[in-house]
């Protein structure tokens, strides 16, 4: 490959570079039941990684009204950021050694992300991640969720890299899919274990690794040779 200033590795959040499901799932149940809903486990397992648009309307179809949807988007993510805070979030094994082997090789790395922008700040506040960036993307950027490509493409964008020189790193089945329609490279992350090998290979990923222990710099180069 050419010079890496000239490509990009986009991260999804949740599931890759932490693993926070649980924290949202409290903080849905909790906001949902203050409003004499209910939200299983089924929903979440359903839904998750989408943004909450996407979420509601699924869960709730036409029960709600945009502004109730709104008010209840906005009570969950005041109650995930609270748990946040509460318990702590750690980056996954090896995601601090590769996000900063990345940025000493002069990659350019985004955040591509459903969530809500206060949410990716906070975490990156809480991990210390920050500084590896230099874009990010988050549910307010976009209209459509994955496995539209927008988010992983305005990224791209962002990066002022080709798509066809980007690599987008994922957990989720609808996160790949997202990346190859947005014709991206592909590296799944199975540690969360949400999805299984299996099915993010058939969703087309480049390549699957169970940790990202196992990603390295010249594993991204060989990528794109």
């Amino acid at each position: 490959m050419e010079d890496p200033k000239d490509y990009g590795v986009i991260w999804d959040m949740d599931g890759t570079l932490v693993d926070t499901a649980e924290l949202h799932f409290e903080a849905w149940t909790a906001a949902t039941k203050e409003s004499n809903l209910s939200f299983s486990r089924a929903d979440f397992n359903a839904t998750f990684g989408q943004r909450n648009p996407e979420v509601l309307r699924h869960v709730y179809g036409d029960r709600l009204s945009d502004k109730e949807l709104a008010e209840l988007a906005r009570e969950k993510e005041e109650q995930y950021r609270a748990a946040c805070r509460r318990h702590g979030v750690e980056p996954l094994p090896g995601a601090r050694t590769i996000l900063a082997s990345l940025h000493q090789a002069s990659f350019k790395q985004a955040i591509g992300s459903s969530a809500p922008r206060a949410n990716l700040d906070l975490i990156l506040q809480l991990t210390k991640l920050a500084s590896h960036f230099d874009a990010l993307v988050s549910m307010e950027d976009t209209q459509r969720g994955k496995p539209d490509p927008q988010v992983f493409l305005i990224a791209a964008e962002r990066l002022n890299v080709s798509p066809v020189r980007c690599v987008v790193v994922e957990d989720a089945v609808a996160g790949v899919q997202a990346a190859k329609a947005g014709g991206m490279k592909c590296i799944a992350v199975d540690f969360v274990g949400h999805h299984g090998e299996a099915a993010l290979r058939k969703a087309g990923a480049d390549l699957v690794v169970k940790s990202l222990e196992k990603v390295t710099v010249d594993s991204i180069r060989r990528l794109f040779s």
